[in-house]
C-alpha cells in the first residue's frame, strides 16, 4: 500500500472528515498515482489540435480509426433503471435543490459538480455529503426563512452525478505538491460513499462525463472505471456513464468514444450550449466561420442540426441512447414566472 498522502489547503472540519476518510484519501492517492500523470498529456493534445486548427485545418474523422467506425459492435446492454430517460433535469449539488429535484415528476436528476456549481471547498464537500444522504434516503432540509421542512419522497427520480471536466483542477487538495484533477475527486468520493447502498438497491453508480474532446480521454475514463471496479471487487458495468458531446472535436470521435468505453457507457448527450462555444473557440482563426448573435443560433441551424442527427445515427447504430440537450429554463410553480437563463 502506498505511503503517499494528500495535502489540504483548507481545514478539514469535522463535518468533512467522514467524506475525506482515510479510505477515501487512500483511494484518491491511488487514482492520482495511476491516472493523474496522464491528464496533462491529454490536455496538451487538445492544445496541439487547436494549434492545427488555428493554422487552417478543420476537425475531421481520423483515418486511423476508420476500422472502429466501420466495424460491427455495440455497447454493453443498458441497465433496467437507466432505460427510461425521457425527461431529465439538472442543478447544483445543493441540499434543497437535490430534494426538490428528486421529488419532481422526472426520470433523472443530474446532480452537477461542474457548470452550475462554484468549486469552493465547502460546496464540493457538502455536495458529496448531500448526495450520500440522498442515496441513503435520509436527506432533509429546513428552510429557516420559510419555516418549511423538505424531505425525500418514497419514489424519487434516478440520481446521476456529473463530475468536473478534465481541464478543471481541485486546488484545495494537493498530491506531491500539485493540485489534483477535480474529475478524480468528484468521481472517487461519489463512488466510495455510494456504491454499496446503490448496489443493495439493485442499481449502479452512474455518472455524466463532460467536455471530452478525444477518444483517448474516453479510454482514460474507461481505465479509471475498470481499476475502480477491480479494486472494490464489483462487477464490470457497476459504473455507467453518459458522455456529453459538447465540443466540436468530439463530434468526429463519437464512434471512437463509444468504443473506448463500451463496457460502461449508456449514451451520448447533445450539450448544445457548450457545443456552440466550442465551435466558436475551435474555429476562432477561420474568418468564414463567424456566427451571428447567440439568440438566433438555434438547433435549426445546419451545423447544429447535422451534429444532433449524426449523434442520433451513431448511438442507434451502437445500441446507445441518444440524449437531447438541456433546455435552459428555470422551473417555477407559476408558468408565468418561468424564465430562460440564456
Amino acid at each position: 500500500m502506498s505511503t503517499a498522502t494528500l495535502e489540504f489547503t483548507q481545514p478539514l472540519q469535522p463535518a468533512y472528515q467522514n467524506i475525506l476518510s482515510s479510505e477515501a484519501q487512500q483511494f484518491l492517492v491511488e487514482l492520482c498515482q495511476q491516472f493523474g500523470p496522464r491528464v496533462p498529456t491529454l490536455l496538451q493534445k487538445r492544445e496541439q489540435a487547436q494549434g492545427r486548427y488555428d493554422q487552417g485545418q478543420l476537425p475531421d474523422f481520423d483515418p486511423a480509426t476508420q476500422f472502429i467506425r466501420e466495424g460491427v459492435w455495440q455497447v454493453a446492454p443498458i441497465p433496467h433503471d437507466l432505460q427510461k430517460r425521457q425527461l431529465e433535469i439538472t442543478g447544483p449539488v445543493e441540499r434543497k435543490m437535490i430534494i426538490n429535484a428528486l421529488n419532481s415528476d422526472v426520470d433523472v436528476f443530474m446532480a452537477d459538480f461542474e457548470d452550475s456549481l462554484s468549486p469552493t471547498w465547502e460546496s464540493m464537500l457538502q455536495g458529496q455529503i448531500n448526495l450520500r444522504d440522498a442515496n441513503l434516503g435520509t436527506i432533509d432540509y429546513f428552510d429557516e426563512k420559510r419555516q418549511k421542512e423538505y424531505k425525500l419522497n418514497a419514489d424519487p427520480a434516478l440520481l446521476i452525478a456529473r463530475v468536473r471536466g478534465l481541464h478543471l483542477i481541485e486546488k484545495h487538495i494537493l498530491f506531491e505538491g500539485q493540485p489534483i484533477p477535480g474529475a478524480l475527486v468528484d468521481f472517487a468520493l461519489y463512488f466510495i460513499h455510494n456504491y454499496k447502498v446503490r448496489m443493495q438497491q439493485g442499481s449502479g453508480v452512474y455518472y455524466y462525463l463532460p467536455k471530452l474532446q478525444h477518444h483517448q480521454e474516453a479510454k482514460w475514463w474507461s481505465e479509471v472505471f475498470h481499476y475502480t471496479e477491480k479494486k472494490f471487487k464489483v462487477p464490470t458495468g457497476t459504473i455507467r456513464c453518459t458522455v456529453l458531446i459538447e465540443t466540436l472535436p468530439a463530434v468526429f470521435q463519437m464512434h471512437e468514444i463509444l468504443y473506448a468505453i463500451k463496457e460502461h457507457i449508456v449514451g451520448l448527450n447533445c450539450g448544445r450550449w457548450d457545443y456552440i462555444f466550442s465551435y466558436i473557440k475551435t474555429l476562432r482563426a477561420h474568418s468564414d466561420r463567424i456566427l451571428p448573435d447567440r439568440q438566433v443560433v438555434t438547433m435549426e441551424q445546419p451545423f447544429l442540426n447535422a451534429y444532433s442527427r449524426l449523434l442520433i445515427q451513431t448511438c442507434h447504430q451502437r445500441g446507445a441512447f441518444a440524449m437531447g440537450g438541456m433546455a435552459a429554463f428555470i422551473p417555477a410553480k407559476d408558468a408565468t414566472d418561468r424564465k430562460s437563463v440564456v
